[in-house]
């Protein structure tokens, strides 16, 4: 089975399940794959058709079946794009006047991967995403770029950097999109097309004709987004993206990156940095840990890992925990914050740790096994 084959059926059972938010937003990643102007106006027109029939369920259903259909036997025939290494980062140092430097950064970045930067602030993230996109020149080590370019604009346009805060921009959302989208090689006709595509694709459908002034955080990233999709990049570098989203926007918003990245047939690669551990790491494919401007790559120090480390709450003092867990060998228990960081043998368990708790009637409000997480590298 084909990596579209696959996708193609988890949207079918999507649409099973009557999930139709996410079912149209890959109706639009299929429609943008077929690079068809009839394609995007058969999308297009169902778009237009939803914003008056949200609540037609059963001709909805139908009308999304239909078109699901035929992007997949228009793209079951296309050959789609085989992932290929971009960027390799080698040994890369960038120091400043002050005492603070970044590096040495080992790194390779594939399209249709999400690698997660995380990191405390002023640990080296943006200066990573930066010195990726040409803004800064290493001290030492080479950056390669595998792919042609003609100059440093060129460069600059296919490595697209967001940062965490944009520029203020004038007139309306939409206007914007249109200028973009004709300094980048569209046809006239499908100009607006296009636009409109991406920015339902990213939930900006309705604030098509707000001005800055009128968008949140949030949504002044989305646009950012859209902006820079218009450019077709190799690579997106966005610094924060979720900083400003609650804890369900932050999960939409990832679900979008994973989805945009592993295209079968547009496939780019993101590079994001974020303090919200847990959430990048269910999304990314490499996570990179900086520490005053130290990498630890997660999948490398992962097979280093001799431990068990689990996190977790609980009203009971230090003293009785570590009595309690002298039955499993513990190596050490630490106070982080709110929680406790408790490291055992290799062999121990969750399951052992359960065990251990119900015993001895110990109460929890938390727990979590970190021996495979960046937050490890927070406490140790």
């Amino acid at each position: 089975m084909t990596a579209f084959e696959k996708q193609y059926n988890e949207v079918k059972e999507l649409l099973q399940f009557d999930d139709f938010n996410a079912v149209v937003k890959r109706i639009i990643d299929f429609t943008l794959d077929t690079e068809s102007i009839p394609f995007y106006k058969n999308t297009t027109a169902l778009l237009d058709w939803l914003d008056t029939n949200e609540n037609n369920t059963a001709e909805k259903k139908q009308k999304l079946k239909t078109i699901l259909q035929e992007l997949y036997s228009f793209l079951s025939n296309k050959n789609s794009s085989e992932h290929q290494t971009i960027i390799t980062v080698d040994n890369l140092k960038k120091k400043y006047n002050s005492n603070f430097s970044l590096g040495p950064i080992q790194l390779e970045i594939k399209t249709g991967e999400i690698i997660g930067l995380v990191g405390e602030n002023g640990n080296g993230k943006t200066t990573l995403l930066r010195s990726l996109c040409g803004e800064l020149a290493p001290t030492e080590g080479k950056i390669h770029y595998h792919f042609e370019y003609d100059d440093i604009y060129d460069l600059r346009t296919k490595l697209v950097y967001i940062p965490q805060r944009t520029k203020t921009w004038r007139g309306s959302m939409y206007e914007n999109l249109e200028f973009t989208a004709s300094c980048y090689g569209y046809l006239p006709e499908e100009n607006n097309l296009i636009i409109d595509l991406i920015i339902t694709r990213l939930g900006l459908r309705k604030f098509r004709n707000h001005n800055w002034s009128g968008l949140s955080s949030g949504y002044k990233m989305r646009f950012e987004l859209a902006r820079m999709l218009l450019r077709k990049p190799k690579i997106l570098l966005i610094d924060e993206p979720l900083a400003n989203l609650d804890i369900l926007a932050q999960q939409t918003i990832l679900d979008d990156f994973r989805n945009i990245a592993n295209s079968p047939f547009r496939p780019i690669a993101i590079v994001l940095s974020s303090q919200q551990l847990y959430e990048v790491e269910k999304t990314s494919n490499q996570v990179v840990f900086l520490k005053q401007g130290v990498q630890k790559n997660l999948n490398s120090e992962n097979n280093a890992i001799k431990n068990c480390i689990i996190e977790f709450e609980s009203t009971i003092n230090i003293s009785d925990l570590k009595v309690t867990f002298s039955s499993l060998s513990i190596i050490s228990l630490q106070q982080n914050g709110g929680t406790y960081i408790a490291t055992f043998p290799e062999h121990i368990s969750m399951n052992d740790f359960m065990k251990t708790l119900i015993n001895h009637n110990i109460s929890i409000s938390y727990m979590r096994n970190i021996s495979n997480s960046t937050r490890r590298f927070f406490v140790h």
